[in-house]
């Protein structure tokens, strides 16, 4: 399913659309004197994308926001994948699942961290969640350029048909009593996170094979959604790559 218009602002953002040939013209403040701006207006040139100079209202008007860096670029739309042609694709799939983020930001920064650590795609109901917009493209920094992105009608029923195609579903939250350190991430995976403030709803909960948690040693009682997705994407990667700890150098 194609979105009905894809809009990207920012230096970075623009630049990693650059880099996967997508961009069909590019709006450019008037009077514009930043020099990677003046390189994305050279390779755009010499890859025959359309560049305009434009007031800088009319480029805040199509950006939808002031912190545009005076870079707008108008994309092919960005489209969502089929779950399952995904999962066919990949050799133990590493899917991120999130129930219900709301906050686009949220949602492109996860991105931005999922498409870091090599996950295979990114999963989102279509209700009470954030999708692919302009905000969230400009917060994963280029992220979404480069995961899938699958929209799925009920979330529930798609961690039960993940499971029957053996799928190993953890669930995190705070008060589950298996620290990250102690799960086998090989195979299959799906990781479900909650969305901001409410956590996993209670059949998410209940449709996973089990459920974990980050031991936080502070005063803080939680993380942030994206900096959460982070820290057991990196366990997962140092899972399935085999990684252990250094040695304590000898004194």
């Amino acid at each position: 399913m194609r979105v009905k218009e894809s809009i990207i602002y920012g230096v970075n953002p623009v630049v990693e659309a650059l880099n996967s040939k997508g961009i069909d013209r590019l709006l450019i403040t008037e009077g514009c004197r930043n020099k990677r701006v003046q390189e994305i207006i050279n390779r755009s040139r010499a890859a025959g994308i359309s560049v305009q100079f434009q007031p800088r209202k009319a480029v805040e008007r199509l950006a939808g926001t002031r912190q545009h860096q005076d870079v707008v670029a108008v994309r092919t739309a960005l489209k969502y994948e089929m779950l399952e042609n995904l999962v066919k694709k990949k050799v133990d799939p590493l899917l991120v699942l999130l129930d219900g983020v709301e906050d686009p930001r949220n949602l492109g920064a996860v991105a931005r961290t999922a498409a870091a650590f090599g996950a295979d795609g990114l999963v989102i109901p279509r209700r009470r969640s954030a999708g692919i917009t302009a905000v969230a493209a400009k917060a994963s920094a280029g992220g979404l350029e480069h995961l899938p992105v699958v929209r799925v009608t009920n979330l529930v029923r798609t961690l039960g048909w993940l499971k029957e195609k053996k799928f190993w579903v953890t669930g995190f939250e705070g008060a589950a009593k298996i620290p990250i350190s102690q799960v086998d991430f090989q195979g299959p995976c799906a990781l479900v996170f909650g969305g901001e403030g409410h956590g996993l709803h209670r059949l998410a909960r209940k449709s996973c094979d089990r459920l974990a948690s980050i031991p936080l040693g502070g005063k803080i009682p939680s993380l942030n959604i994206s900096v959460a997705v982070g820290v057991v994407l990196h366990e997962v990667f140092r899972c399935r790559n085999n990684l252990t700890s250094s040695p304590r150098p000898s004194k």
